[in-house]
């Protein structure tokens, strides 16, 4: 069997910055092995699997380890791929995924703008002790937040966020919690870093799904509901954010970069 497999560099404009994803396309499902597999095989932070039917387009993503409940970049990639390359006269596509409902992206200008859930993330009385260790930070973090199966370390500055160097054999003691370290922006309203090495993700490049709850924290810290992002990976990029009520609103660029088969 072969199947039509794309990469795609999400929340950029540039080849080579950004998230790559793989975007697969299947007839019908197959079983969740072989997509296990497929995934491991593109060895890349997320791969898509879409199923068009009649009435839906069928949504899946997988990182090289396990099934994923939601996923920014590889939906982006996803959604400017049928814009792009399979369906160009189409504005705007939805989405029916297993564990996130319906996402909607449609196109606003060169990028695509994708409607998800929002997490408002919460103080937890108790924080994993090991954190900041693992994070090799030498002052605590300003305060720890907890959202979606997510700790969220609020730093200073982007300077320290760049500077990190986790310990990931600790990191990954925590799953299933990733961890994300955030802090106001130079050149931008936010900056993020994101790692989750429980699901084979040591570090990754730009987490759209993170923005939704990295958005509703800065925008009541900062008193608006239109965000710049930025993520300070070594391919770096960017989003916009927007809060709509209990949705966010996430906009971002992609490039297709590669377009083959893979036969299983």
């Amino acid at each position: 069997m072969r199947l039509p497999v794309f990469h795609v560099d999400a929340f950029t404009a540039q080849v080579f910055h950004g998230n790559s994803a793989a975007v697969c396309l299947l007839d019908s499902w197959l079983d969740d092995r072989p997509l296990e597999k497929v995934a491991r095989e593109s060895n890349l932070s997320a791969t898509a699997f879409l199923v068009t039917r009649e009435n839906s387009l069928d949504l899946r993503w997988f990182t090289p380890r396990r099934e994923i409940r939601l996923c920014g970049h590889a939906t982006l990639a996803t959604a400017h791929l049928i814009f792009t390359v399979l369906r160009p006269d189409l504005d705007e596509v939805h989405f029916t995924t297993r564990f996130s409902g319906v996402l909607t992206a449609r196109k606003e200008g060169k990028r695509v703008a994708m409607d998800f859930p929002a997490f408002a993330p919460e103080r937890r009385a108790s924080v994993p002790r090991d954190l900041p260790r693992a994070l090799d930070l030498e002052q605590p973090p300003s305060e720890v937040l907890e959202a979606n199966d997510t700790w969220i370390a609020v730093l200073d500055g982007p300077e320290i966020v760049r500077s990190i160097r986790p310990d990931f054999s600790r990191l990954e003691k925590l799953h299933p919690h990733a961890v994300i370290v955030t802090a106001p922006g130079d050149d931008s309203d936010f900056v993020s870093r994101y790692f989750a090495p429980g699901y084979g993700v040591p570090e990754d490049p730009v987490t759209g799904s993170a923005h939704c709850s990295l958005t509703p924290y800065w925008s009541q810290r900062l008193g608006k509901s239109q965000l710049h992002a930025r993520q300070l990976s070594e391919r770096g990029g960017e989003l916009w954010c927007e809060l709509v009520g209990g949705r966010v609103l996430l906009k971002g660029n992609a490039v297709v970069t590669m377009q083959g088969s893979l036969t299983i």
